[in-house]
């Protein structure tokens, strides 16, 4: 069965501007966590503790693109047809629960 060319080529553009957006979100995560760091050290090169301002707002800055990046790769998938990816909707534990989960390994 022959696919309409205009049909085929309307698909690809849906799917490479999806990934294009995947891609841009995944480097920003990078240049994010890097910004994060390098104020790390700089802030311990100083011996200073670090501003509980900025590295909140980097780490709830990185968080949130991590949740978007979720939902990109999602209609991503779902414009290709593929399944979603199990497991990529996990988010970590909090400091509480992992006190918690220590607590009951401990005894």
């Amino acid at each position: 069965m022959a696919r309409d060319p205009a049909f085929v080529l309307r698909y690809l553009a849906e799917v490479e501007e999806l990934a294009e957006d995947v891609l841009a979100a995944r480097q920003q995560i990078v240049d994010l966590d890097v910004k994060r760091n390098r104020n790390r050290e700089a802030l311990r090169a100083l011996q200073k503790d670090p501003e509980p301002d900025d590295q909140e707002q980097l780490d709830e800055e990185i968080n949130n693109l991590r949740k978007e990046l979720r939902v990109k790769v999602n209609r991503l998938f779902e414009a290709q047809g593929k399944a979603e990816l199990k497991g990529f909707n996990l988010n970590p534990m909090t400091a509480e629960e992992m006190k918690l989960i220590n607590r009951i390994l401990e005894g």
